[in-house]
């Protein structure tokens, strides 16, 4: 240790200063240097979580069928699957082209029987919900090549036109 006498307002302080103390490289005191901190520990790795034993399903006997499966609740509107095959005879009816607002007024004189009550709402958009699937089936028909890609024309293609449909 350093013995240092400073002078202060006329009396003589002395200080004791050890060298060891200061960081070479920024020159504070080693308990407020960051390169004299030592590296802090890292925190010990989570315990794993206890396992439960797995429940062995019984074995299924030869000859038997699977346990049913619990349906989910009924839909609340059609879907578009529903709505293809309307679609398509709409359209052969109308030898193959319809107004997008002509095959609306079409469908809901087809179909308005078959809607489900959720059916008459609207979505979030403010479209009731069965002329959105309407639109929805379209445009798998048109995927499917059923229909022909045509701006507020809803117009078959030759498949749909050659397309055999089940009687109701």
């Amino acid at each position: 240790m350093d013995l240092l006498a400073r002078p202060f307002r006329g009396r003589r302080t002395v200080v004791l200063v050890a060298d060891a103390d200061y960081c070479e490289l920024c020159d504070l005191p080693l308990s407020q240097c960051v390169h004299g901190r030592p590296e802090p520990v890292p925190p010990p790795p989570p315990a794993p979580a206890p396992r439960t034993p797995r429940v062995k399903a019984p074995p299924r006997v030869p000859g038997t069928s699977a346990p049913a499966v619990k349906r989910s609740a009924p839909r609340k509107w059609t879907s578009p699957e529903e709505l293809r095959p309307a679609i398509l005879s709409a359209l052969q009816d109308a030898d193959g082209e319809l107004d997008a607002d002509e095959i609306f007024v079409h469908l809901e004189v087809r179909i308005g029987d078959r809607l489900r009550p959720g059916d008459r709402e609207t979505n979030p958009q403010g479209e009731l919900r069965w002329r959105a699937a309407a639109r929805r089936a379209r445009k798998s028909l048109m995927d499917d090549g059923l229909l022909e890609t045509a701006p507020g024309v809803w117009r078959l293609s030759a498949l749909g036109r050659s397309t055999v449909l089940p009687q109701d």
